[in-house]
């Protein structure tokens, strides 16, 4: 998995495989990895049997086509541990991510499963440009979010020292980056904007410090904040991409010496891309959404987990496996909010369980500085005095933070207060980011 630390410049062989053999080693694990969910997971079976498909009907990897997608709905429906291919007793770990209902999507890790990522991640650390003896700042949210531990793992694997600060408490932040030195940050691009803001803050030069690599991940970001970033912090900064249903943070990473997109770390996830509505495969090069079908993994196998990014596959560079270009969009209506993924839905439940609340609600997405922010406008049932009013606006910016994870601006209007559109309805996202 992870390089030997004997010897840092060197890479895992399958980085340097002909494509060929990296082929052969795909259809060899993704014959494995069909039987392990079908034999083992009934959702598969099931699945399997009303699609009219066998893990046997593989025979290329073309063939994979043919079989059902898997998407956050599947994990939802078999809430908790209804998608594990071993006895729970086998499974190690557990990380968990938000859905669109109060139901997080739950998932699993045998012990092979936790040293498989952690090689993953420290191959993506390594190409970041991390090297064994490095000191890496881990500030990525720790607990059910995979960002923190999938990142100290890794980092730990390649034979790196740990700062395992997590996310928060910015100016302490600065204050240990400043005197313990560290060479890399692992956090949100966002995140690592407010970290440049309080360096600045506290009198110290950000491009002055003891960091050269930041690998940023958790959320989409522009070239154009990757040019701020480098310029205002003295950094390489470089893209990993992960998602929890998948593995966590390593699914793909970008290479320092390219910085052209992450490279798809296919010796252990297969991946596709498919046009949104029909789920035909498209040919290579052309922009749809993200399919990936786990190669390796034991205790949750995915087949065609729908990502619903939506990029494009783009060839080979400074790796042998293919790269994914820049996630444009989303082919659901997901938001990510500071590294949290937001569902209108899940605030519209919790909107609906407020009896004086009417069913109205608009999201407004703006940006103050470099994070994003969010504001949620609700209407009233009835006309309340002005405590009641900040009373119902308190209870509900909590129930959203404590049931999503988010923080929000919450303002209540008259009925009718939201804007409605030729046809009545509500406009339920608007999105002010990219005009400020």
């Amino acid at each position: 998995m992870a390089k030997s630390t004997a010897d840092p410049g060197a890479l895992d062989p399958i980085e340097c495989a002909s494509r060929d053999e990296l082929q052969a080693l795909q259809l060899q694990r993704l014959k494995w990895s069909l039987r392990h969910a079908y034999d083992n997971v009934p959702h598969y079976r099931a699945a399997f049997d009303a699609a009219g498909v066998h893990p046997d009907d593989l025979k290329t990897l073309a063939d994979l086509a043919r079989f059902p997608f898997t998407d956050k709905k599947t994990l939802r429906d078999n809430y908790p541990f209804g998608l594990f291919a071993v006895p729970r007793e086998q499974v190690v770990r557990i990380h968990a991510s938000s859905g669109t209902t109060g139901k997080a999507t739950v998932v699993g890790y045998t012990r092979q499963d936790i040293d498989n990522w952690a090689g993953l991640v420290a191959r993506s650390i390594r190409a970041a440009g991390g090297r064994p003896g490095d000191m890496i700042h881990v500030a990525y949210g720790y607990g059910l979010f995979t960002g923190g531990l999938g990142a100290h793992y890794g980092a730990e694997r390649l034979g790196c020292t740990v700062v395992p600060m997590s996310g928060g408490q910015t100016e302490k932040q600065v204050q240990l980056i400043n005197d313990f030195k560290p060479s890399v940050i692992m956090v949100t691009p966002s995140y690592m904007l407010t970290l440049i803001e309080e360096f600045a803050r506290q009198g110290l030069d950000p491009s002055a410090s003891s960091l050269r690599v930041g690998i940023f991940g958790a959320e989409p970001w522009t070239e154009a904040m990757r040019a701020e970033i480098e310029e205002r912090a003295g950094i390489d900064a470089v893209d990993i991409y992960g998602l929890s249903e998948v593995m966590g943070p390593g699914v793909a990473s970008e290479c320092v010496e390219s910085k052209d997109g992450p490279v798809v770390w296919e010796d252990h996830f297969y991946p596709e891309i498919v046009d949104p509505e029909t789920g035909e495969v498209l040919p290579e090069g052309e922009e749809g959404e993200l399919v990936f079908t786990s190669l390796t993994k034991e205790a949750l196998p995915v087949i065609r987990y729908r990502t619903r990014d939506l990029t494009r596959l783009l060839p080979p560079t400074s790796r042998s496996m293919r790269r994914m270009g820049k996630v444009t969009g989303r082919s659901d209506d997901m938001l990510i909010i500071r590294g949290v993924n937001v569902f209108p839905s899940q605030i519209e439940e919790l909107i609906l369980k407020m009896p004086a609340l009417a069913p109205q609600y608009q999201l407004v997405l703006a940006r103050e500085g470099h994070l994003d922010t969010l504001e949620v406008l609700a209407e009233l049932r009835e006309d309340l005095g002005h405590e009641a009013v900040d009373r119902l606006a308190r209870e509900l910016q909590y129930r959203i933070k404590t049931n999503i994870g988010v923080t929000t601006r919450v303002t209540l209007l008259p009925s009718q207060g939201i804007e409605r559109t030729l046809t009545g309805k509500a406009r339920r996202v608007v999105d002010k980011r990219h005009k400020q």
